[in-house]
């Protein structure tokens, strides 16, 4: 029986190198796959309990989705946030919810505002979109999303030069389970204040 030389080992060893190259490629190619997923995931449909998040107000305090609904119905809006301008469409939305907290209180409602957008001094932005606002009633809140985390986890980015969201509004149950979903294409089409209360009303 032949020994292999230390040479031949060698040439195997090289071989063997060589070889795992395609299987290294696979390998990072479906990692990339993972990842993209993960950033673009598909929007959560009705029935199914809506993906948590952790973003921040416009003055850095952490907030929670799942800890802001705790024991309560809540209404999840997506805003366009800062496509470049302040939406007129989502100040008109925001502010028919605000003048309607008082009747989400009374249903034990709560209601977490995104506001997404570039980075670069989002948080300002966020400030002068509510400038009109003195201080959100207390089962109100905004939070930024300088990264699209929320936007993209629950697949609505709006990936077009000066877009950022697809503007849409989710009613969820007091386990977290989406029952109701509104997702627009166009700058318009939101879910009134009256809307969401009527849907409530069928809880």
């Amino acid at each position: 029986m032949e020994i292999p030389s230390f040479r031949s080992h060698k040439r195997h060893r090289l071989v063997k190198l060589q070889l795992s190259k395609p299987a290294l490629l696979g390998l990072a190619v479906i990692c990339a796959l993972s990842v993209a997923v993960r950033l673009y995931a598909k929007t959560p449909a009705i029935g199914v309990k809506a993906p948590d998040f952790a973003l921040s107000t416009p003055t850095g305090k952490a907030v929670r989705m799942s800890q802001v609904q705790r024991g309560h119905e809540l209404i999840l809006v997506i805003l366009r946030g800062l496509p470049g301008y302040q939406c007129p469409y989502c100040v008109r939305q925001v502010h028919d919810f605000i003048d309607h907290a008082s009747e989400f209180r009374a249903k034990n409602t709560r209601v977490l505002l995104v506001y997404p957008g570039p980075p670069a001094n989002l948080d300002q932005h966020a400030k002068d979109f509510l400038a009109k606002q003195a201080e959100l009633p207390a089962n109100i809140y905004l939070v930024t999303d300088p990264d699209y985390k929320a936007t993209n986890l629950y697949g609505l980015r709006w990936d077009a030069p000066h877009e950022t969201a697809y503007p849409s509004t989710f009613i969820l149950d007091r386990q977290g389970v989406i029952v109701f979903e509104k997702i627009s294409h166009t700058h318009g089409d939101r879910l009134s204040a009256q809307d969401a209360l009527e849907h409530l009303s069928t809880m």
